[in-house]
């Protein structure tokens, strides 16, 4: 096994840190791994923003549920949806032509590319890191915070730094529920689930921290009968990824 699929084997979210700082030209390596990820049509439709003033963290902290890594953190990048950047430099698009969902999945695939790089990047250089969608409890608030123009969007936050811990590696899906051939068919899979939401229990029963009885197809429910941040359609008409009704 190569040491490229051992670290991506290993990938763990790390939420405590170290107190040695990231140097600058080590970031900027991460930047420019980030950079290197695949784009639609090389339009790289994306910002990223560092967040280095800490009441703006303390801000961003409190619209993500109080996740105390977001202010501890020795790197706070806030990676952004960016139609902004290719509509100003090409006078020939009209307005009305931006509020088009292709626009915005290609912007949302571009951003989420470019962030996993970014990650695979600052662990391969003994860094670790965790990603933040907690911001979108309130994007009109970090739109405010961050001078957000329109047609720019703020996805999710990542903190990195240097681990102070390793936590338990999470158990994924097997894989033949994840991988089909040919077309979707999901009728055998009811005893793998079955069989993974025991290999969770036991995790989560298992694991050093936040024990809990819980397990997949559980926690699956909860996501998709809770309240999930239906305001984000109207954030994202108003910021003109999406047409006004």
């Amino acid at each position: 096994m190569n040491e490229t699929i051992k670290l991506l084997l290993n990938h763990r979210s790390i939420r405590d840190y170290t107190a040695q700082q990231v140097k600058p030209e080590v970031l900027a390596q991460i930047v420019t791994c980030a950079q290197m990820a695949p784009s639609s049509s090389h339009v790289q439709a994306y910002t990223i923003i560092q967040i280095t003033d800490k009441t703006l963290r303390e801000e961003i902290k409190t619209v993500s549920g109080g996740q105390r890594w977001v202010t501890t953190a020795p790197v706070l990048f806030m990676f952004c949806a960016d139609l902004n950047r290719p509509r100003k430099y090409f006078d020939g698009v009209d307005d009305n032509l931006m509020g088009n969902t292709e626009f915005l999945l290609m912007a949302v695939a571009d951003a989420a590319l470019a962030a996993q790089k970014a990650l695979i990047a600052a662990q391969s250089l003994g860094l670790g890191g965790v990603v933040v969608g907690g911001i979108r409890n309130d994007t009109a608030k970090i739109r405010e915070l961050l001078k957000l123009p329109k047609l720019v969007f703020p996805l999710f936050a990542m903190c990195l730094g240097y681990p102070a811990d390793t936590p338990d590696l999470k158990p994924r899906l097997p894989q033949p529920v994840i991988l089909r051939q040919n077309s979707y068919d999901d009728v055998t899979e009811a005893e793998m689930i079955s069989d993974y939401d025991e290999v969770m229990r036991q995790y989560y029963a298992e694991r050093e921290s936040n024990v809990r009885d819980d397990c997949w197809s559980k926690r699956c429910g909860d996501f998709l009968t809770s309240k999930r941040r239906d305001e984000v359609d109207a954030v994202l008409k108003e910021a003109g990824f999406l047409k006004q009704k």
